[in-house]
This record gives structure tokens, C-alpha cells and sequence, in this order.
């Protein structure tokens, strides 16, 4: 992985990916995450789905002649939860907001869609689609993993251990993905999860009517 990939897919990256829990806020709320031996499943859950479509156009946003105004128009038409979108809308306008000075590529990106979905941007700044991919998919079970131990005061040692242990899961996500970067993008790979749309619409319900912890 390329040191842009590490960077952008550290935590300690300023690009606001700290106040989105993808989905697990709601699913603690639910009670169907409680404990560390809840969390692999879920977590493996959104890698296979919203972390794949992550890493599909995270890749294809990486390759030499992207046409980044159609991904960004195809990831919304694969993404049917409004919650989603406007999540994926503002971390990808945080990162971009955090990388200017990294890259004159985002304000190129910008003047196309000035608030692009959060695979573009980071596809368009690691340049690389395996790399791309693999920080996307990777991105897509640390959030959740990291707000986890916020939420929930899991072990955090133990929530480390558990996304070591779907390294295989994230490592084959990534190459699937990287794999498609070069097919036009009305035909990239759809793969999406129901479950995790409906926690979505219902975090940002609830996020409406009372205080959460995090955006979505």
C-alpha cells in the first residue's frame, strides 16, 4: 500500500470519518451488537457489501483516465439509502477539504462535483486501484470497529484482534475490486446490503428526533 493509502486510511487523518459509525450506533441501539463476540459478524457483514462498492469505485477512481463526474453518478445510483448517500457525501467533502494542500487533483475533483461521494476522493488521491481498494475496504470495518469501543467501551485490544482476523476478508474484497477498475462504469459491481440501508434510515430518523453519538 502507498503511503497516501496508509495516510488517508489512518484515523488520525483529519477527514472526519471519526463522526460516522456505519450503521453500528444503530445496531448497538437494537441490541444486535453488545458484546466483541457480536462485532465479527457484523463487521465481516460490511466489508462484503458497503465495503466492496467502497472498494469498486475507490478503484475505478484510481485508474490513469477516470471519469470522475460518471462514478460519482453511478455510486449514488448504487447507493439507495438517502442516509448513505449523505454520509459517503460528507466524509468525501471532509476528506477532500483535508487533502487540498496533499494534492492539486481534489480541486480539480471539486470543480467537477463539488461534494463527491468519499470512494471517489480517496480513489482520485491514492492513484493506485489495489491500493484504493484495499484502504476502502479497510476503511469500511475500522470506523465501525473504532466506534464500537465509544459506544459500547468494548475492549479495544480485543476489537483490534477482531479486525486482524478479517485481514484474508478485506485483503480478497480489495483484489475483487481492484480487478474491475477498468470496466466502464455503468457496469461495476452493485454489491449492497438492505440491512445496513434500513439501519441507516433508521439512525438518521432517530439522529432527527434526539442526540447520537454520530452522524450516521
Amino acid at each position: 500500500m502507498n503511503v497516501t493509502a496508509m495516510l488517508l486510511a489512518d484515523s488520525r487523518f483529519p477527514g472526519g470519518g471519526h463522526v460516522h459509525s456505519g450503521g453500528l450506533e444503530e445496531a448497538a441501539s437494537r441490541g444486535l451488537v453488545r458484546t466483541e463476540d457480536d462485532l465479527p459478524a457484523f463487521l465481516r457483514n460490511r466489508v462484503r457489501t458497503a465495503g466492496a462498492l467502497a472498494a469498486v469505485f475507490a478503484a475505478a477512481a484510481a485508474r490513469p483516465d477516470p471519469d470522475w463526474l460518471l462514478l460519482d453518478a453511478e455510486l449514488d445510483a448504487r447507493t439507495p439509502s438517502a442516509a448513505q448517500r449523505t454520509a459517503s457525501r460528507a466524509q468525501g467533502r471532509a476528506t477532500a477539504r483535508a487533502a487540498k494542500l496533499m494534492s492539486p487533483l481534489v480541486t480539480g475533483l471539486l470543480a467537477i462535483t463539488p461534494r463527491p461521494h468519499h470512494p471517489v476522493i480517496l480513489g482520485a488521491l491514492v492513484g493506485t486501484p489495489g491500493d484504493a481498494a484495499l484502504a476502502a475496504a479497510y476503511l469500511s470495518v475500522s470506523g465501525p470497529a473504532s466506534a464500537s469501543v465509544r459506544l459500547l467501551g468494548l475492549d479495544p485490544l480485543r476489537v483490534n484482534a477482531i479486525v486482524a482476523d478479517l485481514a484474508a476478508e478485506i485483503t480478497a474484497v480489495a483484489a475483487r475490486a481492484a480487478a474491475t477498475a477498468h470496466h466502464d462504469p455503468a457496469d461495476l459491481p452493485a454489491p449492497g446490503s438492505p440491512g445496513l440501508d434500513v439501519l441507516a434510515e433508521e439512525h438518521d430518523r432517530h439522529h432527527r428526533e434526539e442526540v447520537r453519538l454520530f452522524a450516521s
